[in-house]
């Protein structure tokens, strides 16, 4: 689960944008459509009957009626059940742009101040569609203005008119050109950076949603060896006392011997079943020494071609992990291996791993007040480019690497901070990239 290359690329495609805008989508295009079809029918009202201005009104009033026509379609489409597709939507968008640029030719072109209203469905389709789409349409609100410049019929005015200089018509249009661009830019980035946090959310909550699911898995199994080993081993004693009872040429013998055979069997199928994964030795969610639950978390990392090294620095100094020589065990933070912890720091284990040319350090420190695990590898090391950005979701860490770890690492430092830690990604003077996790001694046993 470290980078797009391994199972975190699962996660990304699981939680990307599907081919449709699903049902809220549909329903709040349509929504907006009938508002701007509202505005457009009270506008043509006012000015022609409130304000007395000659209208081409049965040509106005068809391109309107032509918009609701069209979301009317829309509507039955959406409730006979079938999605919209985001094709589909870009073509809407596209007619409403077509629409309204129809309807300003008949009342005045780009002199028209409702002209502005181009730059909506540009604006609405950066928010929820592609960036093809959004350029195709951003291109076609474009064309549409550059016609309108030069092409309309006369502005609905007094009977004298009004003539508007060429210079002011071009400072409106540029005006649009430069709205439209602009906008439609910063609302696709903006949007598009919430999709992927949105996505990358999605998938920190789906691994540790499996995480915990394993967990509870390995405590239900735990839980059902226990329970099933007292009638077990009443049947093997009922199968003894049945082996002794009878003669030695009894036709039942063997079946008896087959009995205990059995009952052998499903105990020792019970006691593998009573070891978590996590946690061999120990019941669920036990607490254990800090360095353990580093070691716990660690292991199931260990590859043939890159050696893990765990070292311990407590307060009296460093001393080694197999042989516990130097150790003051009461001294260490006592903690859980939790969920998070372990899918956490697991995971920042498997990307040193993975970019390791040979060795990965792991060097666990505490004293009296913090605890801290520092992860180092002699791999290509961090870029340059993105080390202040890690963290962020699908940002590409590792120079010389085609992998990414940028969902890893956003998924185990968002794991980690749960629980209270504050990681920093450093590269190592002599090569190589550096990850520290640190947390308060009092916040880390209390979880």
């Amino acid at each position: 689960m470290t980078d797009e290359r391994s199972n975190t690329g699962n996660f990304e495609g699981r939680f990307t944008f599907r081919d449709g805008l699903g049902p809220a989508g549909a329903r709040t295009l349509t929504r907006i459509r009938w508002v701007a079809l509202m505005g457009q029918l009270t506008s043509l009202l006012v000015v022609h009957f409130g304000l007395g201005f000659p209208l081409p009104l049965e040509i106005a009033l068809g391109i309107v009626a032509s918009g609701a026509l069209y979301n009317i379609v829309i509507q039955a489409v959406r409730q006979s059940g079938r999605a919209l597709t985001t094709r589909a939507a870009a073509f809407g968008l596209a007619f409403d742009i077509a629409q309204l640029g129809y309807l300003l030719y008949w009342t005045g072109g780009l002199e028209n101040p409702f002209a502005m209203m181009l730059i909506a469905p540009v604006t609405i389709s950066a928010t929820i569609l592609s960036g093809a789409a959004t350029v195709w349409l951003s291109f076609l609100a474009l064309v549409s203005a550059s016609a309108l410049a030069v092409v309309h019929q006369p502005l609905p005015w007094a009977p004298a008119g009004l003539k508007l200089p060429s210079v002011y018509v071009f400072g409106l249009w540029m005006a649009i050109v430069i709205a439209t661009l602009f906008i439609a830019g910063y609302t696709y980035r903006v949007s598009r950076d919430a999709r992927r946090m949105s996505d990358a959310l999605g998938a920190t909550r789906l691994a540790l949603s499996r995480e915990q699911q394993l967990s509870a898995l390995g405590g239900l199994a735990a839980a059902a060896a226990h329970e099933l080993g007292t009638p077990l081993s009443t049947i093997a004693v009922v199968a003894r006392e049945l082996r002794k009872d009878l003669p030695k040429d009894s036709e039942w013998g063997e079946d008896v011997d087959l009995l205990l055979s059995e009952t052998a069997r499903c105990r020792d199928i019970l006691t593998q079943l009573s070891r978590r994964p996590d946690q061999e030795t120990m019941g669920p969610f036990k607490s254990m020494p800090f360095s353990a639950m580093v070691e716990a978390a660690a292991t199931p990392y260990q590859r043939d071609e890159v050696v893990i090294i765990i070292e311990q620095h407590g307060p009296d100094g460093a001393f080694d992990l197999a042989t516990d020589e130097g150790a003051t065990m009461v001294d260490q933070p006592r903690v859980v291996l939790t969920p998070e912890m372990n899918q956490g720091i697991g995971t920042l284990v498997q990307n040193a791993v993975q970019f390791a040319a040979e060795t990965v350090e792991i060097t666990v420190y505490w004293d009296e007040v913090k605890a801290s695990v520092i992860i180092e590898d002699d791999g290509p090391g961090f870029s340059p480019l993105v080390l202040d950005r890690l963290g962020e979701p699908y940002v590409s860490s590792r120079a010389g690497k085609d992998g990414h770890m940028g969902l890893g690492i956003f998924i185990a430092k968002t794991l980690l901070k749960r629980g209270g830690a504050s990681l920093s990604f450093s590269n190592r003077a002599e090569g190589g990239a550096r990850v520290t996790m640190q947390w308060s001694r009092g916040d880390l046993e209390a979880a």
